[in-house]
């Protein structure tokens, strides 16, 4: 990996993320929660990072953003280079001009992120007038003018309300308004459809959409839900237990899993052909206490493939597939990782999701 930070004027990717490593330490012992976690994103492309819960995913968002608590949390290893520039070594003033103008995120929950005892209105001018120094009311303008432009109805008059006086769908809105207000290059969309209904989750997703075709956004999708990003993104990277263990183009890793565990994943999708009470397949067990990580791969304790190969030892890299993808798996060319492969795809045709 390169340690020099490349030229601002020549830099390849818009964000690249190069060997990222994240612990916390606490006192029942240190908690590895990113393992060298690689991938970058370019201009007007769709990342989506894929995984279940506590697999590191909006870990690695908030350490792109510079924002993980520490104590107890520490970046202790990488680079993070946004447009050639790496954020880890510039002062945290100058960072903080790039957190939220030029790189900007959606978080989780979108009535704990707001403040309850301030207008949404004032909350969204707030970052004109913090970051452009404009007056309260040419920031309360275009506080209106981005709550129309996230599709609010009668924005003038509901910037004035409090967050408690929105559903959640319109609640989301304005973090997305806020988000986008400094028209940042790259957003982190972390879980931006967590508890909303399928009807509201597709309003969001086609927001999103929408947005970054006006301003050529990168934009990152950080999710459990494989269906929800099906057909929105360019490339996608699945997390375990902290690491990388598949990346592809959407297409292929959806038409063809490589690793037991993406294949698991697609597998528990709720799919159109199924029958009345049939039980949905799911992945047996839970996924490892970052404070007591098994040997070998993370994942083998719940792997229908594994093998004493897999129990032992380090955990397997990343191996290039060819055609721009890559999976962390011992057996990715085991004949019976194939078949599973191709049946999780056949499953998935039949089912209605991209192929």
């Amino acid at each position: 990996m390169p340690t020099d930070s490349p030229s601002p004027a020549t830099y390849e990717h818009l964000l690249d993320v190069q060997d990222l490593f994240v612990e916390f330490r606490m006192r029942e012992g240190v908690a590895k929660a990113i393992n060298g976690v690689s991938f970058h994103l370019d201009e007007h492309e769709t990342l989506a990072i894929l995984g279940e819960s506590g697999s590191g995913k909006s870990v690695t968002a908030q350490a792109v953003m510079g924002i993980i608590d520490s104590p107890p949390g520490y970046v202790t290893g990488g680079k993070i280079y946004f447009r050639g520039q790496d954020l880890q070594s510039m002062p945290e003033k100058e960072r903080r001009q790039v957190r939220g103008a030029q790189i900007a995120m959606i978080f989780q929950d979108a009535l704990s992120a707001l403040n309850p005892v301030f207008q949404v209105g004032w909350q969204i001018a707030e970052m004109f007038r913090v970051h452009k120094g404009m007056n309260k009311t040419d920031a309360q303008a275009q506080a209106v003018r981005l709550m129309e432009r996230v599709h609010i109805p009668a924005a003038a008059q509901r910037a004035n309300q409090y967050p408690h006086q929105f559903s959640g769908g319109m609640r989301q809105r304005i973090m997305i308004a806020m988000a986008i207000s400094l028209d940042p290059a790259v957003l982190i969309a972390d879980e931006p459809t967590t508890a909303l209904d399928v009807t509201v989750q597709a309003q969001i997703m086609d927001l999103l959409a929408e947005l970054q075709h006006e301003s050529g956004m990168g934009l990152i999708l950080i999710t459990h839900d494989l269906g929800v990003v099906a057909n929105q993104a360019d490339r996608c990277a699945v997390m375990y237990a902290g690491r990388l263990v598949e990346t592809a183009a959407s297409v292929p890793l959806y038409a063809n899993p490589r690793h037991p565990y993406t294949q698991g994943l697609l597998e528990s999708l709720p799919r159109l052909d199924s029958k009345l009470g049939e039980t949905l397949p799911a992945i047996g067990g839970l996924p490892p206490n970052l404070l007591a990580m098994p040997a070998g791969c993370p994942f083998n304790p719940r792997c229908k493939f594994a093998t004493d190969q897999c129990r032992q030892g380090d955990p397997p890299a990343l191996t290039d597939l060819g055609g721009d993808r890559a999976a962390a798996c011992w057996r990715v060319d085991d004949t019976e990782v194939e078949a599973a492969a191709d049946r999780v795809s056949r499953v998935t045709r039949t089912g209605g999701e991209p192929a």
